[in-house]
């Protein structure tokens, strides 16, 4: 009888090891989506703000200037439930404005167009390296809160379920294609 107690009482205590330990991995798991999603949102804003402080050097031409100004315009002051459309948007203004290459030689050109430029090149090419990152975790933790024993024992907690951050962020092709300095 008292073999058979420390037996259940060791099983059971491996299980709630076992549980502990996939409780503590998926908050982890929402831990790395949180900074995922501090870094794209750093990323985007700071494209967003390469793009505004360009359209408003004069480096543009007038209407390319108003295009690129309100896309970004609209991609800051966005709330949470458009965000992504607003940064999508912003994504065609780039690739409208800089989709050849005579638009970039022609900022290169200017005074300072060259910091910019790069600049600009730079923000366009670590969105989506930060998109990528943070919908990965996503994936990771919407996998493990798919698993049983996540939802009968409620080890997600109150925690909300993971979203993705869906948006076209396809870089211009005459900004992507260029080493930056």
């Amino acid at each position: 009888m008292t073999s058979t107690l420390i037996w259940i009482a060791v099983g059971l205590f491996a299980i709630g090891l076992y549980l502990s330990w996939t409780a503590g991995r998926l908050d982890r798991l929402h831990a790395r989506i949180d900074a995922a999603r501090a870094a794209l949102d750093a990323q985007l804003l700071r494209r967003a703000s390469v793009a505004q402080e360009l359209a408003t050097s004069g480096v543009l031409d007038p209407a390319a200037s108003i295009v690129l100004y309100e896309a970004a315009h609209a991609a800051r002051q966005a709330e949470e439930e458009q965000r992504e459309v607003a940064e999508s948007e912003l994504s065609q203004a780039l690739r409208a404005v800089f989709g050849e290459a005579q638009q970039v030689e022609a900022v290169r050109e200017a005074p300072g167009g060259e910091d910019a430029a790069n600049e600009l090149a730079q923000a366009v090419r670590r969105v989506p390296m930060a998109r990528r990152f943070h919908n990965d975790a996503v994936r990771a933790a919407r996998a493990l809160r798919r698993h049983r024993k996540v939802r009968w024992f409620r080890l997600a907690g109150h925690a909300p379920f993971p979203l993705a951050f869906e948006m076209d962020d396809e870089p211009p092709a005459a900004l992507a294609d260029r080493p930056t300095t």
